[in-house]
This record gives C-alpha cells, structure tokens and sequence, in this order.
C-alpha cells in the first residue's frame, strides 16, 4: 500500500492536488485530526487486501496545535513499520499574497492582520514537514494541467522525482523585470530583428527570427557561455535544495531576441537528471495586443 500525507502551505494547491490524486484512484482523506491519523494508517494497511492500495492524507495548518504532535506520531509510525510519504505543495510568498488577494480569502493565521505575517509564521509551524518530505513542489509557476503531469509521474507513473524545476522566462524590459526571476540576463546586445521589416511581425518561434539572431558570432558564443554556467549552477542548487529556479532572459520588447535565446537555451538543457524544465514567453504577444487596441 502507498501512504501519501499531502502538505504544505495554505494556497499552494494541497486541495487541487488531493483531487487530483482522487481522480487518479487515491483514497483521499482531508484534515483528519492529528490524534487519529496513525490509527488511520494502521487500519488502512490491516483492511482487506488489494481493497484499498493508495491513500492520500491531507494535513496543514488547520490542525492547530495539535499539529506539534505530529512528529513524534511519524516515528512512531517508522517504528511501527508504517510506511508513508510526504509531499510538500510550496510557493513563494508574494505568489501565495496574490492567491489570496484574488481569492478573497483569510489566512488560517492572519485573522483580520495582514496575510504575509500568517504566510511567516505557517512557513515556522510546518518546517519540520517540509524537512521531511520526499517531494517538494513548488507551484509558483506551475499551471494546474502541469502540477497534474508532475504528480502523474510521482504517485501514477513512479519516475524519478525531479526536484528542482527550471522555468526558462523570455520577457521585455520595457514590461519590467520578473519579481519571481532568481537568474536574470539582458540580451539587449544583439542585433534586433525588430528593424528588418519582413521579421518585424515574426517572433523569436519563427525560424526567420531565430536562424536572424543566432547567425551572429555573439549570440552563440553568448549561449555557449549561459548554458555552461547554467549546468554548473544546477547541481549547487539541487544540493542547496532549491526546488524552482526561474532564469529570465530580456529584450526591449519580449518578441525576438529574447524569445530565441530562451528557446535555445530551453532546447540546449531539455530535461535532465535531478531536474525538470520548461519554457514560457510572458511578453510576446503585447506588442500584437496594443496594435489592435
């Protein structure tokens, strides 16, 4: 049987993951007080064979204090020879302060205050889980049909976990700089394509703009250079823990330079050992916006 306690902060998707792990054949179980969850352990191994082979149990910081109990309740889970696993949904603070301002919702902790300080003082209480978890998701950047994949490949598809999660980001200075960025490069130094009229409508997905930019000496000497820094960095991170890292790539506008760079470097690095990757344009259909208004 596969035990899975599903955990972490408030508005990182816990409940999104539990159904999806529902849907997936789990027999899910949400908030169960804290006292009962080794019993429920027990009586989930001890059912009727082949009856009940994966289980999902949700727990954060709902439980109040009984939530300190919780670790003296895992040993002796490990003792008792109860196996489980812990998934941890995370996200950064200013992602998870967005989440609930669109929401509309209270923090469990932040009462009638301010949510950063309930963000803080959750992100203490439930650090011993987050220590002990075999898998920790960062869903800052995650779409919900992409927190779908990766939990496929964890509890469905058993595959190796890839712990570190790479977001490769092209975007355009003149829309600011990425808050959620940790590595940010400007590509502002490479011939524009946006002054050669037949690739001004073009993007950096088009071969034009691409085989464009790419045909100078420094832009393959520039991405020669990134993807060597980028492939000693990995391995520091993952060691670090670090389970997103978001590097950037700018231009004036987000449409060509930029573009090309991201989806060289995205094609250059694919999906690795220890970490998987990903490619995303955040500005380059803007410009087409303002056209049309």
């Amino acid at each position: 049987m596969r035990f899975v306690i599903v955990t972490g902060m408030s508005g990182a998707g816990k409940t999104t993951a539990l159904k999806m792990l529902e849907d997936a054949g789990y027999f899910c179980v949400d908030n169960l007080p804290i006292s009962l969850v080794e019993k429920f352990a027990q009586l989930t191994m001890d059912g009727e064979e082949g009856k009940i082979r994966h289980v999902a149990l949700g727990i954060d910081i709902r439980s109040g204090q009984a939530l300190e109990d919780l670790q003296s309740i895992l040993e002796q889970m490990s003792i008792g020879g109860i196996g489980y696993e812990i998934l941890f949904l995370d996200a950064r603070d200013q992602v998870l302060v967005k989440r609930y301002k669109e929401t509309r919702r209270t923090h469990p902790l932040s009462g009638a205050g301010r949510v950063d300080v309930g963000i803080e003082l959750e992100r203490k209480r439930l650090a011993f889980l987050k220590e002990q978890a075999d898998y920790i998701l960062d869903t800052s950047q995650l779409l919900t049909r992409e927190l779908k994949i990766e939990l496929d490949k964890i509890f469905i598809h058993n595959q190796e976990f890839k712990s570190l999660i790479i977001t490769v980001l092209s975007f355009g200075f003149k829309y600011g700089i990425p808050s959620d960025a940790d590595l940010v490069f400007d590509v502002r130094f490479l011939p524009n394509p946006y002054y050669v009229e037949a690739l001004r409508p073009m993007s950096g997905l088009d071969d034009g703009v691409r085989d464009y930019v790419m045909g100078f000496d420094a832009a393959e000497v520039f991405a020669d250079k990134l993807e060597d820094m980028i492939r000693f960095l990995i391995p520091n991170y993952i060691a670090e823990g670090k389970n997103q890292l978001v590097i950037a790539v700018g231009c004036t506008g987000g449409k060509h330079r930029s573009v090309t760079m991201a989806q060289e470097l995205y094609g250059r690095l694919k999906e690795g050992e220890g970490y998987g990757i990903r490619v995303e344009h955040r500005d380059i259909e803007k410009d087409a916006y303002r056209k049309k208004g």
